[in-house]
């Protein structure tokens, strides 16, 4: 990859002269964690070499390890022998302009996928045309007061749709189980030398938070439009001109018209008119696996005090971070799992239309809410969506999301009121007398969950629940709320691609791309597809 900072890239941290700064892994209790002391008795001992050698140090990598009630911190810490180590170089973005002849690519999204297929297609020689249908993130964060204090939701600008994609306002995770994807490293430093925390390229589960990320993205826009790129918002794609097998360009609600002969498909899981106008006009599409479900939420003291082996009423150590979870399970050859847990965070609306409610999850920076939220979802599999699929065909999948959808909004009542119950109530199969408080702003009404939800999802989520509640101590509590309903885990259709070009089989410079396109979950797989698919378009 050309350069795109103000320094030359390195690989996992790796010194240029690894003699002279070597890289020493060790292990602390976790309140010895902080001391620069204790860091260097036990880099001392790992190197069998006097501490008075040990001059200089830069922690390079952090992870706490609760598994066991003796807490500890790995650290990766790089060591300067004899010398201080070199000065940290700083992360600044440097993009090339393309050539005023340069070929242009549609990229049709401004989430991770889209904003990162621009600059690497700017890298590339490239112009990048972005094409998002919300509005900038700045202007965004206004269109969220209506949804959360009025229950109306702006259908082309909320928390799904706008710069950023649905990442910029609901958590900023970076944490990934993707490693033979692509370079993660740079995605981090691409996010830092655009105003991330440099945190991020130490902690081992990095997380960017719901109020720094708006300004990232704002930032990396700067980069591309700065570079010659273009971004156009209230830019609503309505079709797709395609011609002998080829993409040529598309047409936007506004009767604009943009062509190319490579467009970059990166919406999200969210966009369903998207998914509706391929079908409309005959390209193919595929079912894929989702999975949907409620939001579970605790007290965050209940979750430290379990995770962190302590009593409850003790109050967490200021050095621990609040405490965060993954479970995960198979019933009846349907997955039951976790999703998107969000420590110290709340759950907000993620409605797109306003004759539904949807609920997903998000953190600031700080972590510091005294609620823990999750998904708790069932994966869904093609053939579970079969009463819908004489209707709906291949889109069946969104049919069985927008049914519950609408069941929430009317078991709430109005605006964005959502259905709530307690977790215990839930497993025994009756209505919630009252509700515990919860950080979901627009307010929760008690409603029957478990008869809501079809009954093959409850009866695995009931038994996934159970079996969680045996392996973490006070999971299953009155103190708990399950929410409905999550729905929007992934995309329950896949837009497909050959492995090779990452085109669609059938459009000639179609490059379907992403969350939206069944091809990455999360900020960094979908920016990493990003630029596999802007280096695919670049050679197209």
């Amino acid at each position: 990859m050309q350069q795109r900072y103000s320094l030359v890239n390195m690989p996992e941290h790796t010194p240029k002269d690894s003699a002279q700064a070597p890289l020493v892994d060790i292990v602390l209790p976790f309140e010895e964690s902080e001391c620069f002391s204790a860091w260097k008795t036990a880099i001392a001992k790992q190197l069998s070499l006097p501490e008075e050698r040990i001059v200089d140090m830069r922690l390079r990598k952090h992870s706490i390890d609760a598994r066991q009630r003796q807490i500890k911190v790995q650290l990766r810490i790089e060591v300067g022998l004899d010398q201080d180590l070199p000065p940290e170089p700083e992360l600044k973005p440097l993009y090339d302009s393309p050539a005023a002849d340069a070929k242009t690519v549609l990229i049709i999204g401004c989430g991770p996928a889209g904003m990162f297929a621009a600059l690497r297609a700017l890298e590339l020689g490239l112009k990048p045309i972005i094409l998002e249908r919300g509005k900038d993130a700045s202007a965004r964060r206004f269109d969220l007061g209506p949804i959360l204090k009025k229950g109306t939701v702006i259908e082309d600008s909320n928390y799904c749709f706008g710069e950023g994609g649905a990442g910029t306002f609901s958590d900023g995770k970076l944490y990934t189980r993707v490693k033979k994807r692509g370079p993660i490293r740079d995605i981090y430093e691409t996010l830092v030398a655009h105003g991330a925390p440099e945190r991020i390229l130490i902690d081992a589960h990095p997380h960017i938070g719901s109020n720094l990320l708006p300004k990232v993205v704002m930032a990396m826009r700067q980069s591309i439009l700065e570079a010659g790129g273009e971004v156009h918002f209230g830019a609503k794609v309505n079709q797709f001109i395609l011609n002998g097998g080829r993409i040529c360009g598309v047409t936007t609600a506004d009767g604009r018209e943009f062509l190319s002969d490579r467009s970059i498909l990166a919406t999200g899981h969210s966009a369903r008119d998207i998914y509706q106008q391929l079908y409309t006009q005959n390209v193919r599409l595929e079912q894929t696996p989702f999975a949907v479900g409620v939001r579970i939420e605790h007290p965050q003291p209940l979750i430290d005090s379990t995770q962190y082996h302590y009593p409850i009423g003790q109050e967490r150590p200021q050095l621990l971070p609040a405490a965060s979870y993954r479970l995960a399970t198979k019933i009846d050859n349907r997955g039951v799992h976790s999703f998107c847990m969000c420590p110290g965070g709340f759950i907000v609306p993620a409605a797109t239309e306003n004759d539904e409610v949807v609920v997903n999850g998000m953190s600031l920076a700080r972590r510091d809410s005294p609620f823990a939220n999750s998904g708790m979802v069932v994966s869904v599999e093609p053939e579970d969506t079969a009463p819908f699929q004489a209707e709906h065909g291949v889109l069946a999948g969104i049919a069985l999301q927008k049914q519950l959808e609408i069941a929430a909004k009317q078991a709430g009542g109005g605006g964005q009121v959502a259905p709530g119950q307690r977790v215990t109530d839930f497993l025994e199969g009756k209505t919630s007398a009252d509700l515990p408080e919860t950080s979901y702003f627009p307010g929760i009404q008690s409603a029957r969950l478990d008869a809501i939800m079809p009954e093959w999802i409850v009866s695995r989520m009931r038994r996934g629940l159970t079996l969680f509640g045996e392996q973490m101590r006070g999971y299953i509590t009155e103190e708990c709320n399950l929410i409905g309903f999550e729905t929007r885990t992934s995309s329950p259709v896949r837009v497909p691609r050959d492995p090779d070009s990452l085109q669609h089989p059938d459009i000639a410079g179609l490059y379907p791309c992403g969350e939206g396109a069944g091809y990455a979950g999360g900020i960094v797989s979908a920016a990493l597809d990003g630029i596999r698919c802007a280096e695919a378009a670049a050679g197209h």
